[in-house]
């Protein structure tokens, strides 16, 4: 790669802060951050499902992806607005707008002793399998979800692997037995 290309990677990945005189910039009552040239809303836990009501009815169609976080040992800058506390986990969630060709991405904060979030599955049913691989794998429970259970892990696994303090090589390769095929005599 040239420099410039280089170049011109950081500097999109780069975001820009507002000036200390300039108002923050709002959305949906939320503050607003950019990355990668994409809007992103930081929304209060207790108004996640609010927010989700409020972007069906303002065209965001879709949500097409939800995820986790875990920040225990992250320590560069994670771009909160102002007023925004981080917290360990943060919930992820991306919408689309068919009508206006945009994405747009909220993200919530989840405190680590507290790490419940209302499910979107009412509003945006395919979270459904997204949301139960979030609290499979990171232990992040989505209230009033129809089937919170695991989708990956089985039902009696202890703990949530992708979680920064599960212990690493502590899990134990699990293989089913191979059966040879029967032949015909």
């Amino acid at each position: 790669m040239s420099e410039d290309v280089n170049e011109e990677v950081v500097d999109e990945a780069q975001v820009d802060e507002p000036d200390a005189g300039e108002a923050m910039e709002m959305a949906y009552d939320c503050p607003v951050s950019w990355s990668r040239e994409q809007k992103v809303i930081h929304v209060a836990r207790d108004r996640w499902r609010h927010l989700a009501h409020t972007l069906l009815a303002d065209g965001w169609n879709m949500c097409i992806d939800l995820t986790s976080v875990d920040y225990l040992s992250y320590s560069a800058n994670r771009n909160l607005p102002t007023g925004v506390a981080p917290e360990r986990f943060e919930v992820v969630a991306s919408f689309i707008s068919h009508k206006r060709g945009e994405r747009l991405r909220a993200r919530t904060q989840v405190p680590a002793d507290d790490t419940r979030v209302d499910s979107l599955y009412a509003i945006y049913p395919g979270t459904d399998y997204l949301e139960r691989e979030v609290y499979d794998l990171m232990g992040i429970e989505f209230t009033d979800h129809p089937d919170l259970s695991r989708i990956l892990m089985p039902e009696n696994w202890e703990g949530h692997p992708l979680r920064k303090d599960y212990g690493i090589n502590a899990i134990p390769v699990q293989f089913k037995a191979h059966e040879a095929p029967e032949t015909a005599s």
